[in-house]
């Protein structure tokens, strides 16, 4: 891992320093000596950037960089994807992982891709496992019969003398046919297993199918259409030593959360105790430091209102003043445009430019089935959201929130008060004059809404 120094030192020679005389393939990676390559890596629309990188760069050091480049906030859910297309499959890269290790694994002429896009749910299973590890699916070895307390249970989890268990349904699919089977499996530290006898965890009738320490747990892109899965909840293991189509552990749940159990599960047997101090490292270098950023820390509070400008040092009284501030900015609405770019009647014709298109979580054009996987893509938990045009009525918006793993959408429908346009998702009993005010006031507030707006879908042009 680089220091935040180093790092930065880094990029500026990268933005400053042309390269000569090397390509990168469809492999997304070249190798320059043995201490250097080149690598490149896509985000949401297929839009790439070749960077030259030590071979001993992590895949938090590559989103770091990204995040510095773009002048992104990070929040610590930038995250680097490993995507495989030809075999349908996909998996968040650890932070402490060699990217270059990984990129290793690849085939010479596959269709392997490094994508840098948020991941919200990434750790978030440290903060509520219960959203993450239903009581029906967990318990302890088979050998104390006991039922794991949900308070110590990511403990449990990272104590390598102790034995959680997940146990449940799972479809499978058969070698070398195309058939799927329900099977009743068990995940202990030892490896995933099937019984071959009902619900029976007995030696006798357990099956061994997999362990995980030269193997990664990976989530299949379209497991219907790929690979004839019962449902779209389709995961799989894959060996880092063999990467053909039949040497996948193919495996797929009835649910969401059933998925989001297993998948996270085997990470943890996987990597254990390296998780949470990927988890808390970014935590920790903020409490350790008083810098937060470059950027923040550039920016000091100003009172204009007297004849001499001054600084202002309590932090109470320049909060104070900046939400002053934005209520004197709301005042000046009228300067805003309605729906699609036309002026109310109580709004400058000198204005031109709809003030939400510029927001980070206003995506458009984008439509139901798209939002639907880009929030998927960057996690299924409370509060990820985003706002787009509606397609069916062109002159209302939706918004799109995840709530327990379901993804809801809600539309946004504008409202006339006498030549004055506003804007509510309650048939007008909450109304207000812009969408920038209205996610404002759910970030806030729950409202009608099943949860409060927490984390904005972001897509960047690298």
């Amino acid at each position: 891992m680089f220091p935040c120094s180093s790092l930065k030192a880094w990029f500026t020679m990268l933005c400053t320093q042309p390269y000569i005389g090397c390509r990168v393939g469809s492999n997304s990676h070249v190798c320059l000596s043995p201490n250097r390559g080149v690598i490149k890596v896509y985000n949401e629309d297929n839009t790439s950037r070749a960077v030259e990188v030590p071979t001993d760069i992590t895949a938090r050091d590559i989103c770091q960089l990204f995040v510095m480049k773009n002048h992104c906030i990070d929040d610590h859910s930038w995250t680097l994807f490993e995507h495989l297309s030809h075999l349908g499959i996909e998996r968040t890269i650890e932070d402490h992982e060699s990217v270059m290790e990984v990129l290793s694994g690849w085939g010479v002429d596959t269709d392997s891709r490094l994508y840098f896009r948020k991941n919200y749910a990434k750790y978030e299973f440290f903060n509520k496992p219960l959203d993450f590890f239903p009581d029906h699916m967990v318990s302890l070895s088979s050998e104390t019969n006991g039922i794991m307390n949900h308070s110590q249970l990511i403990q449990t989890f990272l104590n390598s003398s102790t034995c959680p268990e997940i146990h449940g349904y799972l479809h499978a699919k058969e070698q070398g046919r195309k058939s799927w089977k329900k099977f009743y499996f068990v995940l202990r530290r030892s490896g995933l297993y099937f019984s071959n006898k009902g619900t029976s965890k007995e030696p006798r009738h357990l099956q061994f199918i997999a362990e995980f320490s030269d193997g990664d747990v990976y989530t299949l892109l379209s497991a219907k259409k790929i690979h004839g899965a019962p449902t779209d909840y389709g995961f799989c293991v894959k060996s880092t030593k063999r990467g053909s189509p039949r040497d996948l552990k193919l495996l797929c749940a009835d649910d969401e959360q059933t998925r989001t159990c297993w998948v996270t599960a085997m990470r943890l047997f996987k990597y254990g105790l390296q998780l949470y101090q990927n988890f808390i490292q970014p935590h920790q270098k903020q409490k350790a430091s008083p810098m937060r950023s470059i950027s923040e820390n550039s920016l000091v509070a100003m009172d204009f209102s007297g004849h001499k400008s001054r600084v202002i040092e309590n932090p109470s009284e320049a909060l104070s003043v900046a939400v002053e501030e934005g209520l004197s900015w709301r005042r000046k609405s009228c300067h805003r445009l309605s729906s699609h770019g036309s002026p109310s009647t109580s709004q400058s014709p000198m204005s031109n430019i709809a003030l939400h298109m510029a927001q980070p979580w206003f995506h458009s054009k984008l439509s139901r089935d798209e939002a639907h996987r880009l929030i998927t893509q960057q996690g299924l938990i409370d509060g990820v959201f985003l706002l787009r045009d509606s397609q069916s009525n062109p002159k209302t918006f939706v918004l799109s929130l995840c709530h327990t793993q379901r993804i809801k959408h809600f539309q946004i429908l504008p409202v006339d008060d006498e030549g004055d346009l506003f804007y509510s998702l309650d048939d007008g009993h909450t109304r207000f004059t812009d969408l920038i005010q209205l996610v404002e006031f759910y970030q806030l507030n729950r409202g009608v809404l099943p949860c409060k707006l927490k984390h904005h879908c972001a897509r960047i042009t690298l």
